[in-house]
């Protein structure tokens, strides 16, 4: 008698699209439409254990022996059929003893000409009191980054605030600076930043279009939903100032694509109507949600409901993304496509993001944060620019986040894709960079599932705007 075959269920996630039953192989971020020999298999097998004997009689009055032969042994290397050896570990390591970082956050100001209600920044400070990082410091941050990871082809410099360009002079500088030092050791730099574009002009816009910046603006919206929080230290509304000035970018700005970033707070759940805005009528390439639900301020963050009508929002937003994707047009909705990408790419997470081991942000005193959402906050550094990582500390958060031990991470079929969420996500609400962020959970794996839907759609009928629009987004 052969040995007795299980299904692997925390490997395997199924989802119906149209006719085609679609399986998403969770260890390795892989998506398949199933034949019927696969199929017939996987539902022998879920109605009970079998052996491969009994599968081949099973099946053989529609399949040969030797076809049922070669699935099962294609399903117990893709480990989704299990004949009791021990299964791969989905993460294999536990401990991270290596960080090749290629991302420096430089937080150039702590100061900022607006005075958002909902914004996360712990040391925001009003522009009179606003802290600016010295040269010196942004320089041996670039430094740093070059001294730990030397053997990287390509880095990036992100300058971020408060608003980066109320430190104008410093970032020109450093541009001047890291222009000539990655040259010279022939590696290729590029520069990121979000701004709030009030303090754009022609000439900084035709300067930064010089350096192909990968720019990122912070708009929520038309104007009654963007004056709500956007405001002045003075509390008057910013609309018609960022309208303006974002115009102004994007008529002029052509070395990237421009895109807005918009912040979802308690009271604003209208996705489509926003996007609608700032796509349409704006004209940003692209538009990415980032919902509040674990601000400081309790009174800015969705409540459940909401959560459930921003998701619902954004699941409609991502069916017209679906439609005109079938007629080869891009709509911009960011967060749709960056799940396709991941989806495409079978892109495979250990940890949420790459906070930590491939990128570290630097504070006004070198103090070097995990991310720039930590500057300030109460959270340890992990060294400064002068010294450097403090790898044996930032090894062992990291490795805790890589624990998925009694989490609900261990099986769920997102796992790999969330990888338990932003880790300043669960600072805010769980007092703990390592926690899950559960009340996203559900959430988050109706929208990969949903992702799965539009990415075979679109595969199945117009493959070619993968080619076109998600497959280069590799090179950025």
């Amino acid at each position: 008698m052969g040995a007795v075959l299980n299904l692997v269920e925390h490997n395997l996630h199924e989802v119906q699209v149209g006719d085609t039953r679609m399986l998403f192989h969770i260890p390795s971020s892989s998506l398949f439409a199933l034949d019927n020999l696969t199929s017939g298999v996987l539902d022998r097998l879920r109605s009970g254990a079998e052996t491969a004997e009994s599968l081949i009689t099973g099946l053989s009055n529609r399949f040969s022996e030797q076809e049922i032969t070669e699935t099962v042994r294609e399903l117990l290397a893709l480990e989704l059929v299990n004949d009791g050896r021990p299964l791969t570990d989905d993460i294999g390591t536990r401990q991270v003893d290596q960080f090749p970082l290629t991302t420096v956050v430089l937080n150039v100001n702590t100061g900022c000409n607006l005075s958002c209600t909902y914004c996360y920044k712990e040391d925001l400070d009003i522009p009179s009191a606003g802290r600016k990082m010295e040269l010196q410091t942004a320089v041996d941050s670039v430094e740093m980054l070059l001294r730990e990871s030397p053997d990287e082809d390509r880095y990036t410099v992100v300058f971020f605030g408060g608003e980066p360009l109320s430190n104008r002079p410093l970032i020109e500088a450093m541009v001047d600076y890291c222009d000539k030092r990655f040259a010279s050791l022939g590696k290729q730099v590029e520069y990121v930043m979000t701004t709030n574009a009030t303090l754009l002009t022609d000439e900084i816009i035709d300067w930064l279009n010089k350096h192909r910046f990968g720019l990122s603006v912070s708009m929520d919206g038309p104007k009654a939903i963007h004056d709500k929080n956007r405001i002045t230290v003075g509390g008057q509304g910013t609309y018609d100032v960022v309208r303006r000035k974002a115009r102004r970018l994007l008529e002029r700005y052509d070395s990237r694509p421009v895109g807005a970033r918009v912040t979802l707070t308690h009271g604003t759940t209208e996705v489509e109507r926003i996007w609608d805005h700032l796509f349409n009528d704006m004209g940003f390439s692209e538009v990415g949600f980032a919902p509040v639900t674990s601000g400081d301020i309790s009174s800015y963050n969705l409540t459940s409901e909401e959560l459930v009508e921003v998701f619902a929002g954004m699941k409609r937003l991502g069916q017209r993304y679906l439609d005109a994707a079938l007629e080869h047009r891009n709509i911009g909705f960011s967060n749709m496509h960056q799940l396709i990408t991941d989806l495409h790419e079978g892109h495979k997470k250990a940890l949420p993001c790459g906070a930590g081991l491939k990128m570290l942000a630097v504070d006004h005193e070198g103090e070097l944060n995990l991310c720039h959402r930590f500057t300030g906050s109460d959270m340890p550094t992990f060294g400064n620019v002068k010294s450097g990582v403090q790898q044996v500390e930032l090894g062992d958060f990291l490795s805790k986040r890589l624990d998925r031990t009694d989490t609900g991470c261990a099986s769920c079929r997102i796992r790999n894709l969330c990888s338990g969420g932003c880790y300043h996500e669960s600072y805010a609400r769980y007092g703990d960079p390592t926690h899950p962020t559960y009340h996203y959970c559900d959430l988050m794996r109706d929208w990969v599932d949903f992702g799965i839907e539009v990415y075979s759609r679109i595969m199945a009928v117009n493959p070619a705007f993968i080619d076109q629009f998600i497959s280069p987004r590799r090179a950025h």
